[in-house]
């Protein structure tokens, strides 16, 4: 590709860069992006682009301040002011961008620190590197330019090679082959259990943040570690696990039973991520009721006995809902102090969840 063609797609992607990052609060609070995501490339509808350069003016114009005119008259030329307009309105552009780009505009503009595994380099992977060529190997490996670099001497060497009629075939001899070994990789795998509470009290306007809040956070994650298992729980007076789209969807009428949903997810982390190959995170959300103070007990209990234990990071959003009660979240702050592996936040609405995204993701745990 030319050297100039290069740097201008360089340079335009650097402009869009900009326009996503100043936009990125109505981004994070808009559901758009989610619905046009295409495998690792999302695409964002953006006002078009257009690269600055200098235009000439009309020398018979004159300067500025000079010709006739009397008050009101329209400065340049125009229709005047009124009616309908004629001209073209604002085009948007649509770009795509990588899930790692967009994970890091976000970490610029929220100003997120890199995570740093806990479980780094636990779980080892063998990757092929071809290192060398052989005359032997299987037909798949065969290297064509060193096959015929090596007839081509052979031809010359023997004087069989016509400089005037440059024919050059291969034999069985002349053929060369890709070697390869297998070379151990270390790798970083994540999980996140999202848990929601789906009671009455938690409409479609609170699932809709969790939703985008999600969103975002699977995203900053997926740019940290090669692979990402996520797993989802619901719960109101029971917890099961579902598929993410019954995740967002589901909506039940009954009670509150949040440790239900904490021995639900201790179970699995237990069992399919282990603390010695995994970084695992936990989120949270719900409205903030509960049925007692007894589960309250039970809850805590369960965070710091099994699942605090095993996890990097355990967050919490307390999402606002007219018929809930808010009180679970004084209960965690009081139940378990100031921690580094623990981060909660209220997400009052869709303006909210910029500054809970950062509460969760700023530890850099």
């Amino acid at each position: 590709m030319p050297l100039q063609i290069t740097r201008d797609q360089a340079r335009f992607r650097e402009i869009v860069r900009g326009r996503i990052q100043a936009d990125l609060d109505r981004y994070i609070q808009r559901g758009e992006l989610i619905g046009k995501q295409a495998g690792r490339l999302v695409s964002i509808p953006i006002p078009s682009v257009e690269l600055p350069r200098f235009r000439f003016g009309e020398r018979e114009q004159g300067g500025v301040g000079q010709g006739p005119g009397a008050p009101g008259d329209p400065v340049g030329p125009g229709d005047p002011a009124g009616g309908a307009g004629s001209g073209e309105g604002e085009h948007l552009l649509e770009v795509e961008v990588t899930l790692d780009e967009l994970a890091d505009i976000l970490g610029e503009g929220l100003a997120l620190p890199r995570i740093r595994p806990r479980a780094a380099d636990r779980i080892v992977t063998a990757r092929p590197r071809y290192t060398g060529v052989s005359p032997s190997g299987p037909e798949s490996l065969r290297h064509v330019r060193r096959t015929y670099k090596q007839a081509l001497r052979r031809q010359i060497a023997s004087g069989t090679y016509d400089p005037l009629r440059p024919v050059v075939v291969p034999v069985r001899e002349d053929r060369r082959y890709l070697t390869w070994k297998e070379l151990p990789r270390p790798e970083t795998t994540a999980a996140v259990v999202y848990m929601m509470d789906v009671s009455g009290s938690m409409g479609d306007q609170q699932k809709e943040l969790v939703r985008l809040e999600s969103f975002w956070i699977d995203t900053w994650l997926r740019r940290h570690y090669r692979g990402l298992a996520v797993r989802y729980v619901v719960h109101d007076a029971a917890a099961r696990e579902v598929e993410r789209d019954v995740f967002f969807r589901t909506r039940e009428s009954g009670g509150t039973r949040i440790s239900s949903a904490y021995e639900l997810a201790a179970g699995i982390v237990a069992r399919d991520f282990p603390r010695a190959a995994w970084n695992v995170y936990a989120f949270h959300f719900s409205d903030g009721d509960n049925e007692g103070a007894e589960d309250d007990r039970r809850s805590l209990d369960l965070l710091r006995d099994r699942l605090l234990p095993a996890l990097n990071l355990f967050c919490y959003g307390q999402v606002a809902s007219p018929s809930g009660s808010g009180e679970f979240l004084r209960t965690l702050r009081q139940g378990l102090g100031p921690r580094d592996d623990v981060a909660l936040s209220e997400i009052a609405g869709r303006d909210a969840i910029r500054d809970s995204i950062r509460t969760f993701l700023g530890t850099g745990r």
